[in-house]
């Protein structure tokens, strides 16, 4: 195998991990505490942490006031 694939199909359980000028174009699974969240790795992503990319939580919604249990 050659060292583009091998770090391409690279799963990453460490969130603090920084990213490193090797990972730009592949693809890796980063662990966010129940399951591997695909992300690319861009340029601009390099020196970052893997953490600020494998999302933990859903995104929430405002529902706005009043509307609490409502549906």
């Amino acid at each position: 195998r050659s060292k583009r694939e091998n770090i391409s199909s690279r799963k990453i359980w460490s969130r603090r991990s920084s990213i490193l000028p090797e990972f730009v174009d592949c693809f890796v699974q980063i662990y966010n505490g129940k399951t591997f969240v695909r992300c690319k790795i861009t340029e601009g992503k390099v020196g970052h942490k893997f953490g600020e990319f494998g999302k933990r939580k859903p995104s929430r919604t405002y529902i706005g006031p009043g509307r609490k249990g409502k549906r």
